[in-house]
């Protein structure tokens, strides 16, 4: 615990794990230290809130990309609704009836490679009649957009730009061949050029090895991302990942951990999976998660707003 301390003292001064240190950090750190270090990390940059925000599935199914997890690409047979962009007004009530419950972010989300400039523009149409009648911060998840349709969000009142790495550059080959980190990479530098915070994170257990969640880690750091959603795989039925082996409770929790120390001052945030993970929540609320995404999710249920409130008061954290 000594040891911790110390490496607690240098990050506060402002030093970063590299990826043999992280590697080594964690192979060798027993569950609870690594947690420790996680907590107070977390505590130092975060303090005792929780920061809650809401998805809604904005246009579904029928995706170009062949992202194996997906169940909305148009490779995988699912039972995936399929329906085009949403209407305005659908858009508010969702946004209003989250802001109701305290939720404070609100994002759309769409399935496809990119939005047309068109969807483009219906969709920063529907941003700002959301801000005009909701208190709430808008986020945007729409594909890899360019420059300029970053420069409307922005002008549409959208505060931040989430896109996924999904997991280890060295990995992510393997897992989607119709388009590549570089391109993530290029939307996430586009969104920061125009203004917008970053939000990305991935998703843990569709395969990947301890070195690569290190590897995961660390890429997200190089981004800037003030937000980095963890998913837990949830294998869906007709997608390549029905099948997936899941992880260890020690597993989850040494990542989520290990994401902590490596992103001290990001709101590590409990996302996708979390159906899977009820048994653990608590236990990675105090492993450094500071942030979740409540309600249902895109193609799966998600997690009861009130219910979620009550832990967060029962493990001493405000909303």
């Amino acid at each position: 615990m000594e040891m911790i301390g110390r490496l607690k003292e240098r990050i506060e001064q402002g030093y970063r794990l590299g990826y043999d240190e992280a590697l080594e950090l964690l192979r060798t750190t027993p569950e609870t230290e690594l947690c420790a270090l996680a907590h107070a990390l977390r505590t130092r940059y975060q303090g005792k809130t929780i920061d809650m925000c809401s998805i809604m599935n904005a246009r579904s199914g029928r995706c170009s990309e062949d992202c194996k997890w997906c169940a909305q690409s148009k490779f995988h047979k699912t039972e995936v609704e399929v329906y085009p962009l949403v209407g305005a007004r659908e858009a508010v009530e969702e946004a209003a009836g989250n802001a109701r419950k305290g939720v404070k972010r609100f994002s759309l989300v769409t399935s496809g490679r990119t939005l047309s400039d068109a969807d483009t523009d219906r969709i920063c149409a529907i941003y700002r009649r959301i801000g005009s009648e909701v208190s709430v911060s808008l986020c945007a998840s729409l594909g890899l957009l360019n420059l300029e349709q970053m420069r409307r969000l922005k002008e549409s009142g959208v505060r931040r730009y989430h896109c996924n790495l999904e997991t280890a550059p060295s990995y992510f080959p393997k897992l989607c061949s119709t388009h590549t980190v570089a391109e993530k990479l290029r939307t996430i530098g586009w969104a920061r050029e125009a203004g917008l915070e970053i939000c990305s994170g991935g998703i843990i257990g569709m395969g990947e090895s301890e070195e690569q969640r290190v590897e995961f880690a660390i890429a997200l750091r190089q981004t800037g991302a003030v937000s980095i959603p963890v998913n837990v795989l949830n294998p869906i039925p007709g997608t390549r990942l029905a099948g997936a082996p899941p992880l260890t409770d020690s597993e989850i929790v040494r990542a989520v951990a290990v994401m902590r120390i490596l992103n001290p001052e990001a709101a590590i945030r409990l996302a996708g999976g979390r159906t899977r993970i009820k048994h653990l929540e608590e236990r990675l609320l105090q492993c450094g998660v500071s942030a979740l995404i409540v309600g249902d999710m895109l193609t799966t249920t998600g997690s009861d707003i009130e219910t979620d409130k009550r832990m967060f008061i029962r493990c001493g954290f405000e909303v």
